[in-house]
Order: structure tokens, then sequence, then C-alpha cells
């Protein structure tokens, strides 16, 4: 925006997977459950002339599969007959009854399961290359005048934020036992951020390329019968930067012929690298921030239902329904994932996530304008004005690459 206001700048906190924007929320809800897939993540500011940008995706979560008992059985023909003869006054005699003949196939481990996690000794890989789209509409409201806004310039101007982001994650596990594993992640983005403002304003852009995330956690699964599965898993993730993560996770599932049913909570504390954490584009003269919340931490709450199956024996679908409280703004998403596994050791699968609806429609939140000699007005502390947003939009798709060895 260059009239009397030169660019926007600021600093953006993306919740997923997810999750966790987001995570608004991308990802990390990735990257879910990988996406911790659909983890939050989150964008914070420090100062005016930087910015980071975070997916969460399918926060993120790492991604689990039963120890013991993920496997299927195929029924054999249940309309197999057996003869009984038997002899009286030289009369024979047949009596036909049904028998009922179970099968079981050679056990196979589900890598794309969402309660995957590699056996005692064995080291699992999920590679996780994802392209994540976000976007709102907003208009200014301003109340105060500085020198570079001049007389209430921009109150009505509208624009739009978008921001789309390609990634790769790489979650490594190692089963120390076959219930308790230990998990490390990093990921690296490539991100474009643009605020798209109406005619005569110039748009304001913002590139943001790098290894921006690492993290380390474990996994212990309490359950593993026939029927039930369960695990808890806790995480720390570092987003260079813009915040410390800390992730509890909770999932448990009831097994029925080929599916499993599963009910997940997740809760997201994040330790922000700054005073606030919203939306923005890197400047150098002066900036306007969009501030989600004037805060040092956050907190994020998922909780959704899901369902695996295995189709066939080399395929399987994955579908999930998330809400989750994401500090300023709830959100419902649903994601769904096809797999393909030829073998024990390796597996591909293709997912996708859209958010169906978002409670950031139609609230105001403060934006903030910066100048070098005075830093932003007094520190969060007086608002130029509001921001309503509409509209607000996330979407993801990726390809996932499973290893187990």
């Amino acid at each position: 925006m260059k009239k009397q206001l030169p660019l926007l700048v600021g600093a953006i906190a993306l919740i997923g997977m997810t999750p966790a924007f987001s995570e608004t929320n991308f990802g990390s809800r990735a990257g879910s459950s990988a996406d911790l897939s659909s983890a939050p993540a989150t964008r914070t500011r420090q100062n005016a002339n930087y910015t980071k940008y975070q997916t969460r995706s399918n926060t993120s979560t790492y991604e689990k599969t039963d120890g013991k008992n993920i496997y299927y059985t195929q029924p054999a023909n249940r309309s197999a007959l057996y003869k009984q003869y038997s002899s009286n006054n030289s009369q024979s005699v047949r009596t036909s009854r049904s028998e009922t003949v179970r099968t079981e196939l050679k056990r196979k481990y589900y890598l794309a399961h969402p309660f995957y996690q590699p056996l005692q000794g064995k080291f699992g890989s999920i590679t996780d290359l994802s392209y994540t789209s976000g976007s709102y509409d907003l208009k200014l409201h301003q109340t105060v005048v500085t020198p570079l806004t001049g007389n209430y310039d921009l109150d009505g101007v509208t624009g739009s934020w978008k921001t789309n982001q390609f990634a790769i994650k790489e979650d490594f596990s190692y089963g120390i036992t076959d219930k308790i594993a230990l998990v490390g992640m990093l990921r690296y983005e490539s991100n474009k951020h643009k605020f798209d403002w109406e005619d005569p304003y110039e748009d304001d852009k913002q590139d943001d390329n790098g290894l921006n995330m690492f993290g380390f956690g474990g996994q212990f699964r309490v359950i593993d019968t026939a029927d039930w599965i369960g695990e808890i898993s806790g995480y720390f993730e570092q987003q260079k930067d813009v915040a410390n993560e800390f992730v509890l996770e909770l999932k448990a599932g009831y097994k029925v012929s080929r599916s499993t049913i599963y009910g997940l909570l997740r809760g997201w504390y994040l330790d922000i690298d700054g005073d606030a954490y919203g939306n923005g584009v890197d400047a150098g003269e002066s900036a306007t921030f969009i501030a989600y919340e004037v805060d040092n931490k956050a907190f994020y709450l998922e909780g959704g239902l899901g369902v695996f199956s295995v189709l066939d024996e080399d395929w399987t679908l994955n579908v999930e329904g998330i809400f989750g409280h994401y500090d300023w703004h709830n959100q419902f998403s649903i994601k769904g994932e096809i797999g393909w596994q030829p073998n024990d050791w390796f597996a591909l699968s293709l997912y996708a996530r859209a958010s169906l609806y978002d409670s950031a429609d139609g609230k105001d939140l403060n934006w903030y304008f910066y100048e070098p000699a005075f830093g932003f007005t007094e520190k969060f502390g007086n608002p130029i004005g509001t921001a309503k947003l509409d509209k607000n939009q996330e979407m993801s798709i990726g390809l996932r690459a499973m290893f187990q060895f």
C-alpha cells in the first residue's frame, strides 16, 4: 500500500495440523496427525523488519500405527458344505450344513495408519511434501491519526491477505520397545505472502524461505488388543524466531473388521517470541500489523473423529473431521487420505484438507502502525483502528512417502 502508507508489515501466527493462520491453522494441521498435520503454526513479530510464517500440518503431529494387531483377515468361502451319509434300511440320508472358516492373511503393518509407530529396534520415516494456501478479505477502520496516515485516509480501505507455502517435512522415529518410540522432525518451507489492496494502493509482497522448524518427542501405545488401541504422545517444536511449542496428543480407537474408528484430542501451548502475533508483510520504513492477539503466549485445542479402513491388501483410506479452538478463533476442517502399500516396508499416500467453517469471519482485529522512530504504537498499547475479516479459507494437499526398516 503506497499512498501515505508505504508498506504493510507484520508478524504472522498460523495455526494446522496443523496445526495448526491455523494450522488460522495449517496442518502443523499437517501436517496432522503427522499433521501435528494439521498442527498449528505461528507467525510472530520481534521487530518491524522481520516476519516468519510457519505451517502446522497435517501440526505437526506424527502418525502412528499398531504394533501387534493392525492387520486384517479375509473370510474364506462361508458357503462351504459338507455331506454326512448314513445307511438305514438301504436308504441313504444326506445332511448338509454350512461351516464358517476364516483364513488369516500374513500380518501386514499399515504405515499410513493413524496409530503407526515402529516396533522395537525398527526405524520409521515419513517424508511429507505439501502445498498449503490461506486467505481472507479485510476492511480497515481507522480511529487514530498519525503523521504517516494523514487525516483518516485509510479508513474504509479494503483488501485481502493471501499466503502460499510449499514445504517438505521429515519425521524420523525409532522403536525403543514395541510400545515406546522416539520421534525427531525437521521442516523446510518456501512461503509467499501478499496484501492485495484495492486500487490505487499498491500490493505488498514478501517471500520467506528456510529450514524453519525442528522438534522431538515420544509416543507411548498404552493399549493394543484385538478390539482396542490407544496411545499418548508428547512433542516439543521450535519454530525459528517464532515460538516454542509444547504439544500433547491423546488417541483411542476401536477395531471393526478392516477398519479402526478413533477419536483424538490435541493441545498446544505456544511460548511466542515477541509481544504479539498476527499477520503482515515485512517492510523497512513503515508498516501495519494486523494483530490476532497482543500476548506472548497462546493455547490451541483440537478434537475430532476419524476412520481408517483397509480397502484392499495394498490400498487404505483415512478420513478425519477436526474441530479446533485456536486462541482467537474456532475452525472445523475435514481431511481425506488414500494410501498405497505394496509391501511391508514402503507406502505412499495422497491427502487433502480444507476448512469448512471458521469463526474468524466477521471478527474485528486491532491493527497497529509502525514507525522506526517510535516502534509499534506504544508497544501495542493503542491500536490505529480495527480490521474486519471475512471469507477466511485454508486448504492443503500433500504426498507422503513412508518407510519402515
